[in-house]
């Protein structure tokens, strides 16, 4: 699977990420929508994306009981996202019921299933990488089509779990840039040797000045 970068619109209103979006599109294609900017927004904020071409990464983290999360699931479905989060904490039958809600739900309006994703350790923790393969392994056997995890972690889970699922990396940083509140980071090339399939990058480039070419060199390191 070809990887892709994803940018994580982790900004303080509709305005800002329409600015973003607007301005990025179609370098990048895919917008990372977080618990920050979907409580301000609310729904809205993924027809903004949709209407101009993009897709969504609905990273709410979804943590609760199994029904409740299944409604969430089916919600997110009908508005047409790429992927969601889903915390692999919540247990077997959490993440079983968040499958089968996807696929029902998309089966019936028709639409494709979005692409469910597990949410191991938070980047900004410290983790064990036994830790964060056994709750991979779980996500992954409950149906999960893919994880989230740092660049650190995903060559062991390459290494150790040998079905079909995709890898998404946060914490992605040019060489020399700051790591802010994120313990495990990467490059784009460390990243992509591990084993990673989408790259998640925020801060570097909607703090940079010139956005465009902050995007064009890491999209040349990735082909290099």
């Amino acid at each position: 699977m070809k990887s892709e970068m994803i940018l994580a619109l982790d900004v303080h209103s509709f305005k800002k990420a329409k600015h973003f979006v607007d301005r990025l599109y179609p370098k990048i294609k895919t917008f990372k929508v977080g618990m920050q900017l979907f409580t301000v927004c609310g729904p809205k904020i993924i027809q903004m994306i949709q209407q101009k071409g993009g897709e969504v990464f609905l990273d709410l983290k979804f943590l609760d009981i199994p029904n409740t999360v299944a409604q969430a699931v089916r919600a997110a479905t009908r508005h047409k996202v790429k992927m969601l989060t889903l915390h692999i904490s919540g247990g077997k039958g959490m993440l079983e019921a968040a499958v089968e809600a996807a696929k029902d739900e998309a089966r019936k309006l028709k639409l494709k299933k979005p692409l469910l994703i597990g949410v191991t350790v938070l980047t900004s923790q410290k983790s064990r990488p036994q830790a964060v393969l056994k709750l991979a392994k779980i996500g992954i056997d409950a149906g999960l089509g893919g994880v989230v995890c740092s660049a650190q972690e995903a060559e062991l889970l390459r290494s150790r779990i040998k079905k079909k699922f995709v890898i998404i990396t946060p914490g992605i940083r040019p060489e020399g840039v700051k790591k802010n509140d994120q313990k495990r980071t990467a490059t784009v090339g460390e990243a992509l040797k591990a084993g990673s399939n989408f790259l998640v990058i925020g801060r570097p480039i909607l703090e940079a000045k010139e956005p465009l070419k902050v995007i064009q060199s890491l999209k040349q390191e990735a082909r290099s």
